[in-house]
């Protein structure tokens, strides 16, 4: 299938979020250098605009009270209507997605050849948002890429690396609200592939970790994309780091188990895994779990995790925006509602807590947790 169709075939379901970029240099070797006239419409996040530094403020703003990019665009007097502004973006920034693919068709004929050999896409974890957690691997990708992918969880300090000659594209999803389906996002991928660019999929944590990347591996497989992917460091781990707890402890907790928070089909209890899941010497993380920990706390008590079982809330670990919500299991949904934590937000649950030194409540209650063998 040719690459411009590709593209018009899911140009019915693109969505724009409309930033732009003055780069700063610093030393990748794209396969060229692309630079196209700014426009509202455009596609592309630009790494230094106001807009993208402002993108925590409309990442976490409900989509009934978000005021359309593209509104003013729109000559009805009419309430705007979300499908219509959808439409106008799509057809406003088909143009310039078009004429990336064929500039890079252009350079890859020009610095490769005319083999016809697809470019190469890289699924590249980027930690829980610390950058100096990337991976020296990472940073490498990131900065030799034509053009990147990213996703709502990766933190702006990580799109400073990118580097000037490259192109931003936002792929995010957040509950209610997905600026690309996830088929849209396997057709980016491939359409700029088979374009001859080196394509970075930047997924926050570990891509291999809720992250949807077997999916995008599969798709690009059976299309005979070449696909590398580099790890990241989960956000369990990191955040367990920055504060304090041992995900495993001799004598406290002898495994370790993620959940995901998530229902596929949008249910309110996903986690069926409840009645599995409640043991005292396992400790318990939940990713995008905010809105159904109410639910898993009920079903783990029930279960016969004790109520009293040490248990943490943390937004936006390891940034300086990160907030976090020590309580027992029985009160930790309530204390998450009192100061309003939002998504990301990862939940620990388990009696290695208590060792953390920001737990709460007396030292002795920690320490006589742990065995003395």
């Amino acid at each position: 299938m040719a690459l411009l169709n590709k593209l018009q075939s899911i140009s019915s379901s693109l969505t724009s979020k409309t930033h732009f970029r003055n780069p700063t240099p610093l030393n990748p070797k794209p396969i060229s250098s692309l630079h196209f006239d700014s426009s509202s419409s455009s596609p592309f996040t630009e790494k230094h605009s106001i807009e993208r530094y402002q993108r925590d403020q409309w990442l976490y703003t409900p989509q009934s009270d978000r005021t359309p990019l593209s509104s003013s665009s729109l000559s009805c007097s009419l309430a705007p209507d979300f499908d219509s502004v959808r439409e106008n973006d799509i057809a406003l920034q088909l143009p310039e997605l078009k004429k990336l693919l064929l500039v890079l068709k252009e350079k890859r004929r020009s610095v490769r050849g005319s083999d016809g050999r697809p470019g190469n896409v890289f699924l590249v974890g980027t930690g829980p948002g610390d950058p100096d957690l990337l991976t020296l691997k990472a940073v490498k990708a990131i900065q030799s890429a034509d053009l990147l992918l990213y996703d709502r969880l990766v933190s702006n300090d990580v799109l400073d690396l990118v580097g000037d000659n490259a192109k931003l594209l936002y792929v995010g999803k957040t509950a209610g609200y997905h600026s690309r389906t996830q088929e849209e996002i396997h057709e980016l991928l491939l359409s700029f592939a088979e374009a001859g660019a080196t394509v970075v999929r930047l997924k926050g944590g570990d891509p291999l970790v809720f992250g949807r990347v077997g999916e995008e591996m599969d798709f690009l497989q059976q299309q005979r994309i070449q696909v590398k992917v580099i790890p990241g460091i989960t956000a369990a781990s990191g955040i367990a780091a920055e504060l304090g707890i041992p995900l495993t402890h001799r004598g406290v907790a002898n495994s370790v188990r993620f959940l995901t928070g998530h229902s596929r089909k949008g249910g309110t209890d996903p986690l069926f895994v409840a009645e599995n899941a409640a043991d005292p010497d396992t400790t318990l993380v939940v990713y995008m779990g905010l809105s159904t920990l109410p639910s898993l706390a009920l079903k783990l008590m029930h279960h016969g995790l004790p109520s009293m079982t040490p248990a943490v809330a943390v937004e936006r670990g390891t940034t300086p925006q990160q907030r976090m919500v020590f309580a027992e299991l029985k009160d930790l949904a309530d204390e998450i509602s009192l100061v309003e934590l939002v998504s990301p937000t990862l939940i620990i649950i388990g009696k290695v807590v208590a060792l953390s030194p920001f737990w709460p409540h007396p030292a002795e209650e920690a320490s006589c947790l742990v065995e003395v063998k």
